[in-house]
């Protein structure tokens, strides 16, 4: 059958630092669709802030957001997969990101259905929001929210050191089957449930959803968070400012963002 679905990544793939996509890039994934090939999104972003993404590139499939946490039909609002934190691990994370070494040194932003909270409203907290398209909620401590289990918790610091040295200690307290952590941007560090990942949610979306085997997937991607989805799709693709590591691990590796690389690459494998 040959590819039948080609899933992008969105911040550092299709979206650079326009926020946008380009229109470059649209008309190749347009002509792309036009011959039969179906394009689903995978990003690490919330499904509110992802949506205007799938609006843009004229999707018809579900959204693969949060890392794959969430899954969601935008055409009849149906969640078809949710796997949130267990309520233990989203307060040992909580209690970990209070100690005096990091409360100021990362703001900490928890994802309760599908809206946002933050301990505080900071410079880079504001920014982030305004590259979300989204409001944030303030609650000064986020602990007392533990109600339901959030679906995401996230560190956000300008310090990459501070996030590198963060991930290196949880991942030595945790392993992968008790949490996924992974970084979407030397300034972000992601927290999901166990098991759950872009590949996870791709292998959902092409095998349960669509039928097709993981053979007739490309995906593109630039960061740690797609290294799953590169490895699993029968072709993966990274976007020439990816890190090495995920360079590595991709059959070819495309132009950066801003030099349109997901058109580049749609027109080198599909077109």
């Amino acid at each position: 059958m040959g590819i039948r679905l080609l899933v992008l990544d969105v911040d550092g793939t299709i979206a650079g630092t326009s926020n946008q996509v380009s229109e470059v890039v649209k008309r190749a994934i347009a002509e792309v669709q036009n011959r039969g090939i179906q394009v689903a999104i995978a990003t690490g972003r919330m499904y509110r802030s992802a949506l205007r993404f799938h609006q843009a590139i004229g999707s018809q499939l579900p959204i693969i957001a949060y890392n794959g946490a969430w899954i969601q039909n935008p055409i009849t609002g149906e969640i078809l997969r949710h796997s949130p934190l267990s309520l233990q691990s989203a307060r040992e994370l909580l209690d970990y990101y209070e100690q005096p070494q990091w409360r100021d040194r990362v703001d900490i932003h928890c994802y309760w259905d599908d809206c946002l909270y933050v301990r505080e409203s900071t410079q880079y907290t504001r920014e982030y929001i305004a590259r979300s398209g989204i409001q944030a909620n303030v609650t000064q401590d986020l602990r007392t929210l533990l109600i339901d289990p959030p679906t995401k918790i996230l560190a956000l610091s300008p310090d990459v050191d501070a996030i590198q040295e963060m991930m290196a200690i949880l991942k030595d307290r945790y392993s992968p089957s008790e949490l996924y952590l992974t970084k979407s941007s030397p300034y972000f560090l992601e927290a999901t449930y166990p098991g759950v990942n872009k590949a996870t949610a791709l292998h959902f979306l092409t095998t349960e959803i669509l039928g097709y085997a993981a053979e007739n997937v490309m995906a593109i991607g630039d960061n740690y968070n797609d290294l799953e989805m590169l490895e699993y799709a029968g072709l993966g693709i990274a976007m020439g400012d990816a890190p090495p590591d995920v360079q590595k691990i991709a059959k070819w590796v495309a132009p950066s963002v801003d030099e349109d690389g997901v058109a580049e690459a749609i027109a080198k494998f599909l077109l």
